[in-house]
């Protein structure tokens, strides 16, 4: 207990000190991104997947095995596929296939099955990707994740995976750490490296932790803990197709896009989907604990549907003609 409060607290110092240490060569490296006129650089993901590494491969060697070196493994490689897109921009489809790879190496096959065991890996494609899309506004990926990451820590206590707990409270701990530089106005962002490498951590140990329990109340303990991510995939996809645009053009139409539309702050927008994510996670630890029945979970995607249903209708996509005279418009004004 006490070593898991030293680990935990390590993570979220050390992320925080070198988070704010690799800003400025990020920025001479110009691995940035621009939100509302800003140049955020993507420091904070390579300082959380570095210290969540270091801290909880140093548990996994003083444990002498707790069996999540695979899983540390795995996290890794999706890190590294995350920042090559920060980098390169890489096309969608190569980083859900690299994330194929590596998810389909730490499902627990044995206990899963085959088939379930497919599914699981699709799932945790799925959230990778959508924790990826999360890291849109400033502080909500990180406050997502946080929030996701104690809720499978607590599962997996429930469940004696010392291992995988300690994980997730470390992951936790550093995201919060990165969460003292990410607060509205962002001072550096997690980009691909860290929201790719967090929400596939946090997924893989969601299925690592359900694996051999019933595949319905399953699904509905996973999509709990991530429910913030999982409802901004599903308004972002359905919205898409809705508009006729391809589903992997991006756009600012996510629920932190929309719910500014309608007026609210950053930092309310970040709070509000918070309230939510922690709102469903502690549906999902109460369903796995045996606290609650399994039909409290389906209030779960139920109330996000009601939310994609009503964010849907929030004007987002600007007409090309539209943008066409705009432009025109403050050209004839300069020129005038």
């Amino acid at each position: 207990m006490l070593s898991g409060i030293i680990a935990a607290a390590t993570a979220l110092l050390l992320t925080a000190l070198l988070a704010a240490v690799l800003r400025v060569p990020a920025l001479r490296l110009r691995l940035v991104e621009r939100r509302r006129l800003r140049q955020v650089p993507l420091s904070g993901g390579v300082a959380v997947v570095a210290v969540t590494g270091a801290v909880a491969g140093w548990a996994e060697w003083r444990s002498a095995g707790s069996g999540v070196g695979g899983l540390l493994v795995a996290g890794g490689a999706v890190a590294l596929l995350g920042l090559a897109a920060d980098v390169w921009r890489l096309r969608r489809r190569v980083l859900a296939g690299g994330t194929a790879v590596a998810g389909a190496c730490v499902v627990p096959y044995e206990e899963t099955g085959v088939g379930t065991g497919l599914l699981a890996v699709a799932w945790v494609v799925g959230m990778t990707l959508a924790f990826r899309g999360l890291d849109h506004m400033d502080g909500l990926a990180g406050a997502a994740g946080v929030v996701a990451a104690f809720g499978v820590a607590a599962c997996a206590a429930i469940e004696v995976m010392d291992g995988i707990a300690g994980l997730m409270s470390v992951l936790a701990a550093a995201l919060t750490g990165f969460l003292l530089h990410n607060w509205h106005p962002a001072r550096v962002a997690l980009g691909g490296c860290g929201s790719m490498a967090a929400g596939f951590v946090i997924a893989a140990g969601a299925v690592c932790t359900r694996a051999g329990s019933g595949l319905a109340e399953s699904a509905g303990v996973l999509f709990a803990l991530t429910a913030v991510a999982g409802a901004d995939a599903l308004l972002v996809l359905g919205a898409r197709r809705l508009a006729g645009r391809s589903v992997l053009r991006g756009g600012p139409d996510h629920l932190g896009h929309r719910l500014r539309r309608l007026g609210l702050t950053a930092p309310g927008a970040t709070l509000l989907l918070a309230t939510g994510a922690f709102s469903g996670a502690l549906v999902g630890v109460l369903a796995h604990a045996g606290r609650v029945g399994g039909g409290a979970l389906w209030w779960v995607p139920g109330a996000a549907l009601v939310v994609v249903v009503a964010l849907v209708r929030v004007p987002v996509y600007v007409p090309r003609h539209s943008v066409s005279s705009q432009v025109s418009g403050s050209l004839r004004v300069r020129s005038g």
